[in-house]
C-alpha cells in the first residue's frame, strides 16, 4: 500500500492541482502545469507550450499563458541558454557545436543560442578539450599509437569539437607522452 488513494483516471503525467481544476478553465490548467514544470526545472518556452498542446490546451490561452509568464520573469530563454552552456560545458565538456545543437533542440531561438555559445571562447573550449584528453590517454596506453589518435580524436568529435582542434590537441598530448607523432597529418 502506497498511501495515496488511486482515482479512476490517473496517470503519471497528470497532477491532482491539475484534476482538481474546472476542465472549463484551460487558462488556469495551463497555469497550473508551466508552474508544476518549472518547479524541477527550468524550461525553455518551446517546452512549456509543447506540453500545454500535449495536454490539449488551446493554442491562444496557451500564448496568453506563456507571454504572461515571459513577462514576469518565469521563462527566459536567454537565461535558460546561457546556464545550459555553462552547465554542459563544464559537466559533460560539450563544445559549441553540441551545445548549439541541444539548445536547438529544445527550442531556443538561433539569436540566443549564438549569445549563448559565444561566451565560450576558443581558448577555454580548447582548455577543455585537453582536460577530457588527459583524463581518456591514460585508458588508450598500450594501444598502438593510430588507434589512440582515433579513439580521443573520436571521442572529441562526439563532443562537437572541431576536427582540426581534436586532432592538434590530440598530437599534443600524444607528443607529451613520448609517442613520435611523425606523419600524423598525412595519414588522418
Amino acid at each position: 500500500m502506497t498511501g495515496r488513494t488511486e482515482w479512476p483516471g490517473d496517470s503519471p503525467d497528470s497532477s491532482r492541482a491539475e484534476k482538481e481544476l474546472s476542465p472549463q478553465d484551460p487558462a488556469e490548467r495551463a497555469r497550473a502545469i508551466c508552474l508544476r514544470l518549472l518547479t524541477g526545472t527550468p524550461r525553455t518556452r518551446k517546452q512549456l507550450a509543447d506540453a500545454l498542446r500535449k495536454r490539449e490546451i488551446p493554442d491562444e490561452v496557451a500564448e496568453e499563458i506563456l507571454s504572461r509568464f515571459e513577462d514576469v520573469g518565469l521563462i527566459d530563454d536567454a537565461a535558460f541558454a546561457g546556464a545550459w552552456v555553462e552547465s554542459r560545458h563544464h559537466g559533460r565538456g560539450l563544445a559549441r557545436r553540441a551545445l548549439a545543437r541541444e539548445l536547438r533542440t529544445k527550442g531556443v531561438e538561433p539569436t540566443l543560442i549564438q549569445e549563448a555559445v559565444s561566451r565560450l571562447d576558443s581558448e577555454q573550449e580548447e582548455a577543455t578539450a585537453r582536460e577530457l584528453v588527459d583524463r581518456k590517454l591514460r585508458a588508450t596506453r598500450g594501444l598502438d599509437r593510430d588507434r589512440r589518435l582515433r579513439r580521443l580524436a573520436g571521442m572529441l568529435a562526439r563532443k562537437g569539437y572541431p576536427e582540426g582542434m581534436a586532432l592538434r590537441v590530440v598530437r599534443q598530448a600524444l607528443e607529451a607522452e613520448g609517442e613520435d607523432t611523425d606523419g600524423l597529418d598525412e595519414s588522418f
